[in-house]
């Protein structure tokens, strides 16, 4: 005779079973690749800065001008009047020399720093991708040259390579856009190298070649999908290094001109008048230190949730 509380026991027992058997048949690599990633605090913090600060670029135009005004005019019969202006209740963040404010040139600095980000990532990818492919699949001889063409593109200073690029290109937003893109593909195309020499030897790779599927076929259907995830990381950190990189060469004068705003060239702005007005150094580096440190904790915890060895 079966006592009632064991019987009710067994009964919750077996309840149980059946949800985790249920829930396992509905998972799927990516749902639990977002599973581990939402319990990781950090990178949801650094996602969740990085789509306030999207949204806040986008909508700068219906609330900025009307509230801190115009973050490239300059008023030429008052700037004694307005210009080195503290933080206060009119301008949060300051005015700078011309009296110019610093809250509304930081937001629209934010635009170019993340258009910079995304578009110079966005070319290496396009690059870094194909290279990659093409030495991991092949090997040989294509291997071979491809990765003496990426020890070239590393053998030269990164910040020294873009500035000499810069240099005969002219400074500009495209052409910062491009030296950094054309820059940065080469760790994408080792990654994703070192990656597909492991994947193309797995049975399904093989199974594909002995029914006759085409070369491309295969690198686009079952080698470049299961080799992505490792590139997604990268690009990932990749956008707070195009951000830092495009605030570099802007403080040098090489990046975007004025009057456009830049975090870069803010910084550069204020850093002869650190010590009587900080804040026009202070709030757009702020701006630019913590994108990149969320793009780098995203990236991290990226990393880590679409690790396949990791377990719930």
């Amino acid at each position: 005779m079966t006592l009632p509380w064991a019987k009710k026991r067994a009964e919750r027992i077996e309840a149980t079973a059946a949800n985790a058997a249920v829930a396992a048949k509905t998972r799927t690599l990516w749902g639990d690749a977002l599973r581990r990633l939402l319990k990781n605090k950090l990178a949801v913090i650094g996602f969740c800065w990085i789509v306030i600060m999207v949204l806040i670029a986008l909508s700068a135009d219906l609330w900025v001008p009307q509230n801190f005004g115009d973050p490239t005019y300059i008023d030429t019969g008052n700037v004694a009047a307005v210009s080195w202006q503290p933080p206060s209740a009119d301008h949060p963040f300051g005015t700078d020399r011309v009296g110019r404010d610093i809250l509304s040139r930081t937001i629209y600095g934010a635009r170019v720093s993340l258009l910079v980000g995304v578009l110079a990532v966005a070319v290496s990818l396009v690059i870094g991708l194909i290279m990659g492919a093409l030495a991991g699949y092949f090997g040989g001889l294509v291997d071979a040259i491809i990765m003496r063409i990426t020890d070239i593109f590393m053998a030269f200073p990164y910040t020294l390579f873009a500035i000499a690029l810069l240099a005969g290109l002219g400074p500009s937003l495209t052409n910062v856009i491009l030296a950094i893109g054309v820059l940065g593909w080469t760790s994408i195309a080792r990654v994703l190298r070192s990656t597909i020499l492991s994947v193309k030897e797995n049975d399904y790779i093989s199974a594909a070649r002995a029914i006759g599927a085409s070369n491309t076929r295969i690198i686009l259907r079952h080698v470049l999908p299961n080799s992505i995830a490792s590139v997604v990381v990268y690009a990932t950190m990749a956008i707070g290094s195009a951000i830092l990189s495009e605030a570099a060469l802007s403080f040098l004068g090489l990046g975007v001109q004025p009057p456009t705003p830049s975090w870069g060239m803010m910084i550069s702005d204020g850093q002869a008048v650190i010590a009587t007005a900080p804040w026009m150094t202070v709030f757009p580096g702020a701006a630019c230190l913590l994108t990149v440190l969320s793009f780098t904790l995203m990236g991290d915890g990226l990393r880590d949730a679409l690790d396949v060895k990791v377990t719930d």
